[in-house]
């Protein structure tokens, strides 16, 4: 408290920005696996980068190697992570929804959400 009244302390948010390390705000990509059975969603692998491209990739790989009788599907989630605050369903977003086909392909569709 001292620091504060005399002037001599800094904000974390301005050590932060001289630091080596991401740039605030961050974007992130999350992506997960549900398996379907009887009438629930089991979460499965899941992940995280921050690529889009790359979460696409490591969601597709993951719903190939899941069993097609347990009806997996997954979603790629859009997260903006800032400095000082709690990720919370305003920085968050769903905007691809994937499933696994017959023929072993993954299918992704844009949600609106």
């Amino acid at each position: 408290m001292a620091a504060v009244s005399l002037g001599l302390a800094t904000s974390s948010r301005e050590d932060c920005l001289y630091c080596d390390g991401g740039q605030v705000p961050v974007e992130m990509f999350e992506w997960e696996v549900f398996l379907t059975g009887n009438g629930t969603d089991e979460l499965g692998p899941c992940g995280t980068s921050a690529q889009q491209a790359a979460s696409m990739d490591e969601l597709r790989m993951a719903l190939r190697r899941m069993d097609p009788a347990r009806q997996p599907w997954g979603r790629i989630t859009h997260r903006v992570y800032d400095f000082g605050t709690v990720p919370d369903d305003w920085s968050r977003r769903i905007i691809f929804r994937a499933t696994l086909d017959a023929a072993g392909q993954v299918r992704f569709e844009r949600t609106d959400r």
